[in-house]
């Protein structure tokens, strides 16, 4: 309400169900998947840059592999991971050890496409691997803004997505030291974020429990889902960038060349005829 605070909350079931569905993950990987893509989402969109991008990568050396999530500047988010299906490592029954599954030996990479002519970009090495206090890490130290960052995603026992969500909280310059204080307490007091979503709160509600007597004035709401920009244009594009040497070989082969999109499995086919037109154009 004063002003000395950005906070922004998203509920993001929707989205970690449909990337789950996508990539057939285990529940480990569900929720460290469902976690960036989350934080990717809410990123992308603060950045309110038209047609800038936001790109989020962790490679912690954890069984996952790296985990790669892209938001657009409405916060659209796409993302995936190189194994999908990790083994059950729990912290205590119940409670998924998603810093296990990530690993700590590694580094979380920012790329911002703002529309310049080279892209921002950050790196700081991973805390925990639990992906909340990364980002947290990242913005005081890259882009020095003390920053909160709270993400959840409860799996269900049927590996389904229950609810999934979170929220970012930054301090603008010159906040006083009696919002930090309420803030701290704030947080404190509305405990995790998957224990508020599971409970039917929305993205709003989450917000007035964190800041409470703060209060908040809500300046923008925005709808956003799993979203995929491939296109087969794009990735006639992209095989153009292999070269006619490359392609020729591809052509020789006599037989359909089969491109997958890694963020949503669409499979892009191209006959030899197809892979003839497109030696036409290098």
């Amino acid at each position: 309400m004063d002003g000395f605070v950005k906070v922004v909350a998203i509920r993001s079931t929707e989205i970690v169900k449909r990337a789950a569905e996508i990539h057939g993950t285990t529940p480990n990987a569900t929720a460290a998947l469902g976690r960036a893509l989350t934080a990717a989402s809410m990123m992308g969109n603060m950045q309110k840059v038209d047609n800038g991008s936001m790109t989020l990568q962790i490679r912690g050396g954890g069984p996952i592999g790296t985990i790669t999530c892209v938001s657009d500047a409405q916060g659209n988010v796409r993302g995936c991971v190189t194994e999908a299906k990790v083994p059950l490592v729990e912290k205590f029954p119940g409670k998924l050890d998603v810093g296990a599954t990530v690993g700590t030996d590694g580094a979380l990479t920012v790329i911002r496409d703002l529309q310049m002519k080279e892209p921002y970009i950050g790196s700081v090495p991973l805390i925990s691997g639990e992906i909340g206090d990364d980002v947290t890490a990242y913005f005081a130290q890259s882009e020095q803004t003390p920053t909160a960052c709270a993400l959840g995603v409860l799996v269900d026992r049927d590996c389904s997505v229950k609810v999934a969500g979170g929220y970012l909280l930054q301090l603008l310059p010159g906040a006083p030291e009696e919002t930090i204080d309420a803030l701290e307490k704030g947080i404190q007091r509305a405990g995790a974020v998957t224990a508020m979503l599971e409970a039917g709160l929305t993205p709003e509600e989450i917000l007035g429990q964190v800041c409470g007597d703060l209060g908040v004035v809500f300046m923008e709401t925005a709808e956003v889902a799993y979203k995929c920009y491939c296109s087969r244009k794009r990735v006639t594009s992209a095989l153009i960038s292999l070269g006619r040497e490359e392609l020729t070989q591809i052509m020789q082969d006599d037989k359909p060349f089969h491109v997958d999109c890694q963020f949503c499995d669409t499979v892009y086919s191209f006959t030899p005829d197809d892979i003839q037109e497109i030696l036409k154009k290098v």
